[in-house]
């Protein structure tokens, strides 16, 4: 068995090979990581623009209202 010296520490074999193994899940356990956070941003950015359309289409019917009304208001001595 060989050993590896690190920072004047005797290091074995397995041990290293070992801390191998645990980068090689974590670099896995970062790329799905990041699929994640990709595909949630992208869902925020349709989030958004969907929030934009609501909102634009809330502002338009608001204003139909008011001209609409406009013409049916009782008069001030009713």
């Amino acid at each position: 068995m060989a050993n590896f010296e690190i920072a004047g520490e005797d290091m074995s074999e397995d041990r290293f090979i070992e801390l191998e193994i645990k980068q090689a899940y974590q670099e896995d356990l970062i790329q799905a990581l990041n699929q994640v956070v990709a595909k949630q941003q992208m869902q925020i950015g349709k989030l958004e623009e969907t929030c934009k359309l609501l909102h634009d289409k809330i502002k338009s019917l608001a204003l139909d209202d008011r001209q609409v009304g406009a013409g049916d208001e009782r008069p001030p001595h009713y």
